[in-house]
């Protein structure tokens, strides 16, 4: 494990240095939304038989989770076309899967802290969501699953422009379709299929699910770890097709 140890502790030492920068990106967004879709249009609404705001919270982990672990990606592009430093893990004699799993931790560590953010605010607005073991290991199974999604998505890609279209098609779309704002009963029938074809529609119901107290969903965790094992399994490949 010690490739994992040192692609992890290279990036944690980047972080340190800029903490400040990221913890402002993890609040910015949530606190507009908490404020435009909280407090401006959900007051006095309920859905699913809870208040709007308890409501939004858990898709607003959830998205937020899921921005800053893909937000590795960038990071990673970056490296490889411009610093040109990922070539120095490549030619280093360490497996591809150490590679991509240290990169992996420190996406979810990303999305732990900008998940952990809007727990905070929330509470500004009056929400508390109870931390139980579930939501904590959902929460982590939904960072691991788009942290590897960055991972192959930023070795794939072939320029730094590539990596911006990704980001456009497959993360944007997701964070309003995919049940972060309404239930997915309210899209049309083909959007809601399109939704269920999404990881973060089943990472959506899981968590909510969990925060809310309610029973989780075993099929959207099974889906959910479907998609983490097959977005880790390409993004060891995608690092092993690098290097050879």
């Amino acid at each position: 494990m010690t490739g994992v140890r040192g692609v992890l502790y290279r990036e944690l030492r980047i972080y340190r240095r800029r903490w400040l920068k990221h913890l402002a990106s993890y609040t910015v967004s949530p606190l507009l939304f908490l404020v435009v879709f909280g407090w401006g249009l959900g007051r006095h609404v309920e859905l699913d038989g809870t208040g709007y705001l308890a409501f939004m919270v858990p898709g607003l982990v959830t998205m937020a989770a899921m921005t800053q672990s893909y937000g590795t990606a960038t990071e990673i592009n970056i490296a490889r076309f411009y610093w040109r430093i990922f070539e120095e893990f490549q030619m280093a004699p360490v497996p591809a899967w150490q590679i991509a799993l240290g990169e992996v931790l420190y996406g979810m560590l990303r999305g732990f802290a900008a998940a952990g953010a809007v727990i905070v605010l929330a509470r500004l607005f009056g929400v508390r969501l109870p931390l139980s073991p579930a939501t904590v290991g959902l929460v982590g199974l939904h960072t691991f699953a788009f942290a590897s999604a960055a991972v192959a998505a930023a070795m794939l890609v072939r320029s730094h422009a590539d990596q911006g279209h990704i980001n456009t098609f497959f993360i944007v779309p997701m964070s309003f379709l995919c049940g972060t704002f309404f239930p997915l009963s309210r899209l049309p029938g083909w959007a809601e299929t399109v939704a269920y074809a999404l990881p973060l529609t089943h990472s959506s119901l899981a968590i909510r699910a969990a925060s809310l107290g309610r029973a989780v969903p075993l099929a959207n965790v099974a889906v959910l770890a479907g998609f983490a094992a097959a977005f880790f399994g390409l993004a060891v490949w995608s690092v092993r097709r690098a290097t050879a």
